[in-house]
């Protein structure tokens, strides 16, 4: 790392510095909501097809979070393993812990492609498709599977610019695809006459142009982490090293997947197709709240990481406080926002009025949990930048395979449908106090071992 950036993270006010990286990923990820969604909200409507569309493309959701999953498998695992050799001073061993992510995000680029294009149809009903719906998910699969390997690097490569302290160039990668993605859809939807196919196609052009954005960055001299072409040969120790760390941000989105599934199937069983378009929307509103808070940790982050390889463990606390303090505030104010205005959030997505009824009144229950999510994202973003791994996992599998899918399969058979949106906020209350309680018994102790 350069001599700035390293006084940054190591020296400057921690308010200052957290505002200073926290700040440009919070943008990058509030636009990358706009990347996500705005998919969605132009499909919901669609004349005549908009409500039927949202629900197939409900439906590819579980596939499109398992591959961004292998993304945050390779950056999330990567990147803070790079920062932690960076504070150490040993820039040779950080961009060797870079080139072995570049050849790990290659790799699952191709397995994934010809893998989904096989086994789609299959698979697309297996997570809630109905003829009906097939359509539009097959549609939209096609074309988004063509572009896996520009979400892999563009996701997966762009932790490795926040590591360095280089938040504004990470944001700017987002914002570069979220512009041409906003633009292009309503032109290929609506102009073009595209619909569904307009959408996916958008999202891999401006998918393409973010990942010639990182990679562009990642090779020039302004990076204080280059890919160089030596580096790309396997070296299994960093790629277990990867692993390690990164199977816990994989779990947290690969279970995202198998959640998807799991709710799908079961409003599909208990309820219909309209129901199953309802998750897309409550999924779709949860994100407006989530990934603005998981741009603070992400902004955050390389100051624990940079300053927990330092052995400088005040600024590891100051850090970790700020973190917690602004995720609660954002989600306590998710909270009281979809309580007051469901039918605000309904109508973004669509003008289906069935649909709308149903959201207003599903919304404000599936997200009653979501007021203390802030803690859960805190605490083990703390402990990601620490390198502990073992509690990342297990905080990972909590939330989401110990509590949320149980409870989403077990509660319909006593409640009917309105179980699958119950177990949400069950789900949400229960991790974030059991993850609050283990940070609070292991955070001196951890920060000892240093």
């Amino acid at each position: 790392m350069d001599t700035k950036s390293d006084n940054k993270l190591g020296t400057e006010k921690i308010g200052k510095l957290v505002f200073s990286l926290a700040l440009p990923a919070v943008i990058a990820q509030m636009v990358n909501v706009l990347y996500n969604i705005v998919d969605r909200m132009y499909i919901g409507h669609i004349p005549k097809i908009g409500s039927t569309a949202l629900t197939g493309l409900g439906v590819c959701f579980p596939i499109l979070m398992l591959i961004s999953a292998f993304s945050a498998f390779v950056g999330s695992g990567g990147a803070p393993l790079a920062s932690i050799q960076l504070g150490k001073g040993n820039k040779k061993e950080a961009e060797k812990i870079l080139g072995n992510g570049v050849t790990m995000l290659l790799a699952f680029s191709l397995i994934l492609t010809f893998g989904f294009m096989i086994f789609k149809e299959p698979l697309l009903y297996a997570f809630g498709a109905s003829d009906k719906t097939f359509t539009y998910a097959n549609q939209y699969l096609t074309i988004y599977l063509l572009g896996t390997i520009f979400v892999q690097a563009a996701i997966g490569l762009n932790t490795f610019i926040t590591c360095q302290g280089q938040a504004k160039v990470a944001m700017f990668s987002v914002l570069i695809g979220a512009i041409i993605n906003i633009v292009l859809d309503p032109i290929f939807i609506f102009v073009f006459d595209l619909g569904v196919r307009g959408a996916a196609l958008a999202t891999i052009i401006s998918q393409g142009c973010s990942a010639i954005w990182v990679v562009a960055f990642l090779v020039s001299k302004r990076s204080s982490l280059r890919i160089k072409l030596s580096n790309l040969k396997p070296n299994w120790k960093i790629i277990g090293a990867i692993a390690a760390l990164g199977v816990s941000p994989f779990i947290m989105q690969a279970t995202e997947s198998l959640i998807n599934i799991v709710f799908n199937s079961g409003l599909k069983h208990y309820g219909g197709d309209v129901y199953v378009g309802s998750m897309t929307i409550l999924q779709s509103v949860m994100q407006l709240f989530v990934l603005p808070t998981q741009g603070i940790t992400m902004g955050t982050q390389p100051i624990i990481s940079y300053n927990y390889g330092a052995k400088n463990h005040q600024r590891v606390k100051d850090a970790f406080k700020y973190t917690l303090i602004v995720t609660v505030i954002i989600t306590i104010m998710a909270t009281i926002s979809v309580a007051l205005f469901p039918q605000v959030f309904a109508r973004m997505f669509t003008s289906d009025q069935e649909l709308i009824a149903l959201v207003v009144k599903v919304l404000p229950i599936f997200m009653a949990g979501i007021w203390i999510f802030g803690v859960q994202m805190a605490c083990q973003s703390a402990f990601m930048g620490m390198g502990q791994a073992k509690i990342s996992l297990f905080l990972a599998l909590l939330r989401k395979v110990i509590l949320l899918i149980p409870l989403a399969i077990i509660l319909p058979r006593f409640t009917g449908v309105m179980g699958i949106y119950y177990a949400e906020p069950i789900a949400d209350i229960l991790a974030a106090i059991t993850t609050g309680t283990l940070f609070a018994l292991s955070f001196k102790k951890i920060l000892a071992k240093a």
